[in-house]
C-alpha cells in the first residue's frame, strides 16, 4: 500500500432559509470524479455498517437525513491491516451539511447515530469495477463506535 495516500476530507456546506423553505448545499465539492451514486439506511439506531473499502475507488459521504458518525482508516494491508493505524472520526447530520471524501485505500464504516439516518454514498468506479476492488473486515477490526461522554 502506498504511504501517500490522502487523508479523509471534509467538505463543509451550509443550509440557506427563506420564507418558501430551506436549502442545503455543499458548493464546493466537485462531481467530475464520481460514477453513481446509492443511498444507504440501517433498519435501527446505532446499528454498526463497517469495514469496507478499496484500493482504487474512493467515496464520498454526505449524510442527507439524520446523523450519523462515519469512519476511515488507511488499510495498509488486504487481508491484515493495521490495527495501530490511526482512525478518522466525524459526525454528519443532515443539519449542518459536508461531504466526506474518503481517499482510495482507506475503509471506511458508519453507525447511525438516530433512526432517520440515510447516508448518500458517491463512488469513483462502476459498479463492476467496485467488485473487483472490494475489501471487507469485521465492525470491530478497528472499534471506534463507542460514544464519548462529555
Amino acid at each position: 500500500m502506498s504511504n501517500n495516500l490522502d487523508l479523509p476530507t471534509l467538505i463543509k456546506g451550509g443550509i440557506a432559509f427563506d420564507d418558501r423553505g430551506s436549502l442545503s448545499f455543499v458548493n464546493s465539492f466537485d462531481l467530475r470524479q464520481y460514477r453513481r451514486c446509492y443511498t444507504v439506511k440501517n433498519h435501527t439506531e446505532g446499528f454498526i455498517r463497517a469495514w469496507h473499502g478499496h484500493l482504487k475507488e474512493s467515496k464520498a459521504l454526505m449524510v442527507i437525513t439524520g446523523t450519523a458518525l462515519v469512519a476511515a482508516v488507511e488499510m495498509t494491508d488486504t487481508k491484515k491491516p493495521d490495527k495501530d493505524k490511526e482512525v478518522h472520526r466525524f459526525v454528519l447530520s443532515a443539519g449542518s451539511p459536508s461531504i466526506l471524501v474518503v481517499p482510495a485505500g482507506y475503509v471506511n464504516g458508519f453507525k447511525t447515530l438516530s433512526a432517520d439516518a440515510v447516508l448518500l454514498i458517491f463512488s469513483s468506479s462502476t459498479l463492476e469495477d467496485s467488485q473487483g476492488d472490494d475489501y471487507r473486515f469485521p465492525y470491530d477490526y478497528w472499534n471506534p463506535w463507542q460514544i464519548e461522554p462529555r
